[in-house]
């Protein structure tokens, strides 16, 4: 499922929802381990985990290069928010019936080209958390970002003709 995209005081929110069949105390650890990080977000490693605290981006790309990103919010079993170059991204777990809504927000500065890259991005890695959650292994081929970025392309340009 595509995110939704809304206009917002501040410019735009990219709202990914997923629901899960797995009480929230089983799908917090899993948002905040590193061990889990890396599994579905092979960039990021929490390194102080406390609103104030740090992330950091990896770039994995054999130089050793990293960046650190600022931890703007973060409450207990519910909430982690951090920064995303001009951007925030925020992630929030809502107990539902039996199981977990996890609801990751990406709040837009401004549309740009580099968006829908971010947005495709970030739609895999959902993907690939989706896996950890539920144990499974869906073999997402290398490609799968290309075919979001397509998705999220679209929906941005139809965004900016509004």
């Amino acid at each position: 499922m595509l995110a939704k995209i809304y206009k917002s005081e501040a410019g735009y929110i990219a709202e990914y929802d997923r629901y899960f069949d797995v009480p929230t105390e089983k799908v917090w650890p899993l948002l905040i381990s590193n061990e889990k990080f890396k599994l579905w977000m092979e960039h990021l490693e929490i390194t102080d985990l406390r609103k104030g605290g740090n992330i950091n981006f990896h770039y994995n790309d054999g130089s050793g290069n990293l960046e650190k990103i600022k931890i703007t919010d973060y409450v207990d079993d519910k909430a982690l928010q951090f920064e995303w170059g001009e951007d925030t991204v925020r992630f929030e777990i809502i107990p539902e019936n039996s199981g977990t809504l996890l609801v990751m927000k990406q709040f837009l500065t401004n549309l740009t080209d580099h968006t829908p890259k971010d947005l495709a991005g970030w739609h895999v890695c959902l993907l690939r958390f989706n896996d950890v959650v539920t144990g499974e292994s869906t073999f997402l081929p290398e490609d799968e970002w290309e075919k979001w970025y397509v998705e999220y392309k679209l929906l941005v340009h139809n965004l900016d003709n509004q």
